[in-house]
């Protein structure tokens, strides 16, 4: 299996210009170390939107699905720092799902990523993931492509987080998660064009058409990079 578990959270939202860079430096030097921190956390991933917008994609591999309900993600959840405390309301329009992980084939952070947001159709759960699975099996084989990866929202019995409550508790889910990466810019495009495109995918099995975002790779870290990372002070400006 490629991603580093047998499950993940996978996350969208949008950042103002204006807060970017607070954020980006928070993120880097205070969160990925104190979710890497977390037992069962295994690899953390921030991507950039490839049209230079506001949007961030944020992929979590996790040991397995109970980590999310752990006590310490759980602990962590509810005591933010006084960082993350200014920052969360900044996370707009989030997208946050909770995930297994179903199929996964090759690579998980080359530098260009197209992620999906889809359902089945019903009575086609098997059939899309089969499909899917063949494709993930083809796509580490194809030029400037490195890895596809399926994964399914299934929400852990907790309460409402004290973060959840600081971004205004609407955060949203994505029912199934499709992610395809490459090196190469043109051929993950040329897979949303092709295989991935609405056509392709209800041919499979899924419900509708399909939200599709396109994102590069902007930092990647696993559990051993920021071990040696205190968390550190945040930084007022003069």
């Amino acid at each position: 299996m490629a991603l580093l578990g047998k499950a993940a959270l996978a996350m969208w939202w949008d950042m103002a210009p204006a807060a970017r860079a607070d954020f980006e430096h928070w993120h880097a030097h205070e969160h990925f170390p104190e979710r890497l921190g977390i037992p069962g956390f295994r690899r953390a991933s921030r991507w950039r939107a490839a049209d230079g917008g506001e949007g961030v994609f944020v992929l979590y591999e996790l040991e397995d699905h109970g980590v999310l309900s752990s006590p310490a993600y759980l602990a962590r959840l509810n005591a933010p720092t006084p960082w993350s405390t200014r920052l969360m309301p900044q996370h707009r329009a989030m997208v946050r799902s909770q995930c297994r992980v179903l199929e996964s084939r090759g690579g998980a952070t080359a530098g260009h990523l197209l992620a999906l947001r889809l359902s089945p159709a019903a009575g086609a759960h098997e059939r899309l993931r089969a499909a899917l699975g063949t494709l993930a099996a083809e796509c580490v084989l194809q030029p400037g492509l490195a890895g596809l990866h399926l994964l399914r929202h299934e929400t852990p019995a907790i309460a409402q987080t004290a973060e959840q409550q600081l971004r205004g508790a609407g955060d949203r889910h994505a029912d199934w998660v499709l992610l395809a990466c490459g090196y190469d810019e043109a051929a993950v495009t040329a897979l949303w064009q092709g295989p991935l495109a609405d056509a392709g995918l209800m041919a499979m099995g899924a419900a509708g058409a399909a939200q599709r975002s396109r994102y590069q790779l902007a930092y990647a870290a696993l559990p051993a990079d920021v071990a040696d990372v205190a968390h550190v002070a945040e930084r007022q400006p003069d």
